[in-house]
């Protein structure tokens, strides 16, 4: 073998070869020459041979490795073995490795049996190969050794994170970490997958930590797709509205739909809320109100200046809607628009607001229409296969449409529509999006309909009671075996967001049934039978999580419909004021502060009534006429 060429590093002449042998007295040397016949050039017979030479090139590797467990087994400890560095996981330092290769035998230039080495050959590392952009120690786990480069690599490493707000940069860190490597470096660029494995990995594949099956991540058919990796939301505001556009985002965005947080993460943000202010200015507009709107009543803000803002943008929205429908185009983001200055109002303000509104009915009129020209509920009812991915938009109309209809006596806009879909056993996307199975909402729907039907004078009061057991009976097919509820939270902490909508449909369930006893002729809350609904109501609060972070504001309905059926003696009035006071000033805002409000006044009169023996009962929707309250309690 010749020397090595001019140029190359000390690295590469410390390249394991084969051992010199020298012979002790009395050992023959015979059978190294018999080993390797010689050609009268000098060269072994195999040597012009390349597949032989090969062969022996692998025999000579597996006579060192030999040779070199044989030393480490017998002569360990002595300075003469020639012994390679230690093989063990911790890289050797500068200095412990430098002595280490002045102990090592040196390569021998004129040995016979020195294989042909490959200088440019990369140094292997198998054994901490489990992803080729790992940086590993170049250490090989067979027992013949490969040398590391006089001194290490150092290795810098820079990290930078930076935020954007509306595409502005306004904060940036970075870091440098150094470390020392043996490892040479790449040499090609090394290429790093995509952060998809995010989604996949966390929140594809199922609740590492709850146990539950993997959430099904596109449900939902979004109007405006599914969101690229690397979209950032470019929203145009003038710069006196860019504190209400904050304030909205990191304020009010995550009170909005707390179940669909649950059950889609981060998909009421980036694939609803923040797409929808980048492209329809209505909709920015409806926003920016309802994020003043929750200043004034979170920061007790008063004055013109706070009004003024609430006021314009309101004005603004009803202007650029009412010009988009003349126009007849872009149906689906004046859908969008008009759902948000609906529902947006129930996570923001408080009961007592003063300032002139449009009825959240009148809005949701306007809603159908834009509903039935989409043909959403035509497609609904045509989409009833178990994989269908429902709407967003319709979606949302279907909640507000079910639990609306009770607010205000009438029947559900789209009672057929919910009726086929419980006929054929097919979703809407209730559950996902507000806890609630859609089985259930559809038999509130048919609850509904039958108290339009009562109050319309429709039915006589033998008829109501038929009508009454049958939906009595669907609700029992309905049950669900006590053993089935239990608390949402894992032993580990996490969520389990398949029992907590366990729990919430038990908890509406209940409410339905109470709602469905109240239409009976001449019912009384002071009946044995529904008091037992609402003692049995307040028992299923206990699954419910409470407080700031909890899901009270997700049940408020429920909570409204048991609440107006209790007594004084009931514990259901011990337990609201308990979770009011876990939530704190939350328990003000929005419609749970709304519901809060209507109770206590229904509570004042109905327990008047009952300390002067009038036997009346007072109905929850005839306090809010009384009071000229046009809440919407979802």
């Amino acid at each position: 073998m010749s020397t090595p060429q001019a140029g190359q590093t000390a690295t590469k002449s410390a390249t394991p070869v084969a051992p010199k042998t020298t012979p002790t007295k009395g050992s023959p040397s015979k059978p190294a020459s018999k080993m390797h016949r010689r050609s009268r050039s000098g060269k072994p017979m195999w040597w012009s041979n390349n597949e032989q030479r090969k062969q022996q090139k692998d025999t000579i590797k597996n006579i060192i490795k030999r040779t070199k467990l044989s030393e480490k087994n017998t002569q360990a400890g002595t300075s003469n073995a020639g012994t390679p560095p230690g093989l063990s996981h911790s890289l050797p330092t500068s200095a412990t490795y430098s002595e280490a290769t002045a102990r090592t035998r040196a390569a021998s230039v004129e040995s016979q049996h020195s294989p042909v080495y490959d200088f440019n050959q990369p140094l292997s590392h198998d054994y901490y190969d489990f992803h080729p952009h790992v940086v590993s120690p170049a250490y090989d786990p067979n027992l013949h050794y490969q040398p590391f480069p006089s001194t290490p690599y150092e290795v810098d490493i820079k990290t930078e994170r930076q935020m954007f707000v509306n595409d502005v940069p306004t904060r940036r860190d970075s870091s440098i970490s150094t470390f020392s490597t043996y490892q040479p470096p790449p040499q090609h660029p090394l290429s790093y997958p995509e952060d998809d494995w995010i989604n996949e990995n966390i929140y594809g594949t199922g609740d590492m930590f709850s146990g539950e099956d993997g959430l099904d991540m596109d449900f939902f058919d979004f109007s405006h797709g599914a969101p690229q990796a690397s979209q950032q939301a470019l929203i145009q505001v003038d710069d006196c509205d860019r504190p209400l556009l904050d304030h909205f985002i990191d304020n009010v965005l995550r009170l909005i739909f707390p179940i669909l947080e649950v059950n889609q993460h981060g998909s009421a943000r980036t694939e609803v809320i923040l797409p929808a202010l980048e492209s329809n200015r209505c909709y920015l507009h409806c926003c920016l109100s309802i994020s003043a709107i929750h200043l004034k009543s979170t920061r007790g803000l008063q004055g013109e200046q706070i009004d003024s803002d609430i006021m314009r943008h309101r004005y603004a929205t009803i202007t650029e809607l009412c010009e988009a429908l003349k126009l007849d185009t872009n149906h689906s983001q004046i859908l969008e628009a008009t759902l948000g200055m609906i529902f947006f109002q129930c996570s923001v303000g408080r009961p007592g607001d003063a300032l002139p509104d449009i009825p959240w009915h009148s809005h949701f009129e306007a809603a159908t229409n834009l509903v039935r020209k989409l043909e959403m509920p035509h497609a609904m009812i045509h989409d009833n296969n178990a994989r269908s991915h429902p709407p967003f938009n319709m979606t949302l109309s279907s909640w507000i449409d079910i639990l609306g209809a009770t607010m205000i006596g009438r029947s559900p806009q789209f009672a057929d529509t919910y009726r086929e879909k419980n006929q054929s056993g097919s979703t809407s996307g209730l559950c996902e999006l507000m806890g609630c199975e859609d089985s259930m909402m559809y038999l509130i729907s048919e609850i509904a309909c039958l108290d339009a039907l009562k109050s319309s004078h429709g039915i006589n009061d033998m008829q109501l009671c038929q009508l009454i057991g049958s939906l009595g009976n669907s609700l029992d097919t309905t049950e669900v075996t006590p053993e089935s509820l239990a608390w949402p939270y894992s032993n580990t902490g996490a969520l389990r967001p398949r029992q907590l909508s366990r729990n919430m449909t038990s908890v509406f369930r209940l409410a339905a049934r109470i709602y469905l006893c109240s239409l009976v002729p001449h019912s009384n809350k002071a009946d044995p039978t529904m008091q037992g609904l609402v003692e049995r109501f307040t028992s299923g609060l206990q699954l419910i999580p409470h407080g700031p972070d909890g899901f009270d504001r997700s049940i408020v309905w429920p909570l409204l419909i048991a609440g107006s059926q209790s007594t004084p003696h009931s514990t259901f009035r011990q337990v609201l004021a308990g979770r009011i006071a876990s939530l704190g000033e939350h328990a003000e805002f929005g419609s749970f502060g709304r519901m809060v409000r209507l109770l206590q006044e229904v509570w004042c009169q109905s327990d008047e009534a009952d300390r002067a023996g009038s036997g009346v009962n007072v109905h929850w929707r005839d306090v809010m006429q009384q009071k000229g309250w046009d809440f919407l309690l979802i």
